[in-house]
């Protein structure tokens, strides 16, 4: 495998790790969104965790298996380019929404590559 191509995966991988971790430690709302766990918009954003758990795991498969990387693309490209249109839909506030958006952008480089080695003619 291209190693562009791995690293691309994994970095897609990592950007979704700390988002997903509010799974096993539901207080990281507070600190990554500036919510408490504990009432119905952490949970929310809990289960929003479980998502990003599964983008992790969806970009593990891409980075191993190559007949995943089109499904994978899409979800990752979804995640990404989703949160960024509400962003700047929502007139792009600051805080840690913008953090966020800044992260998204970022993964915009590694998505695009892989992207476009998924869906590449053959």
């Amino acid at each position: 495998m291209n190693a562009w191509i791995a690293t691309a995966w994994v970095s897609l991988g990592l950007i979704h790790v700390l988002p997903a971790a509010v799974v096993v430690r539901p207080g990281l709302t507070q600190r990554l969104y500036g919510v408490p766990a504990d009432g119905e918009v952490g949970v929310l954003l809990v289960h929003r965790g479980v998502l990003f758990l599964a983008i992790v795991a969806v970009t593990a498969l891409a980075t191993l298996d190559p007949t995943a990387r089109r499904a994978a693309s899409l979800v990752v490209a979804i995640s990404v380019v989703g949160f960024l249109v509400a962003y700047t839909s929502a007139g792009s506030p600051q805080g840690a929404l913008r953090t966020i958006a800044i992260v998204d952008a970022i993964a915009l480089l590694p998505l695009g590559l892989v992207l476009f080695d998924a869906w590449r003619p053959a």
